[in-house]
């Protein structure tokens, strides 16, 4: 793009920049979500949670699906 398209897309710089930062922040979001580690911490957490009795048998059970189905989207993502 040369120096005239340049000119015509200055008023529109804070809007590209925006769109820049918001996918900054969805990209590292989506890398913390899916991060490995920390979905194996959520997995204890749950685990410790049955055995004390927070939870029941029905909710270990669905969320454990819901956080292996996260794992294996994560090691899928590029």
């Amino acid at each position: 793009m040369g120096l005239l398209g340049e000119l015509l897309l200055l008023p529109a710089a804070p809007l590209r920049g925006t769109a820049w930062v918001l996918r900054q922040v969805v990209t590292e979001a989506e890398r913390q979500y899916y991060d490995p580690a920390a979905v194996q911490r959520e997995l204890a957490r749950l685990e410790e949670r049955l055995e004390a009795g927070e939870i029941d048998d029905e909710e270990f059970d669905r969320r454990e699906d819901e956080l292996l189905a996260r794992l294996e989207e994560g090691a899928r993502r590029p």
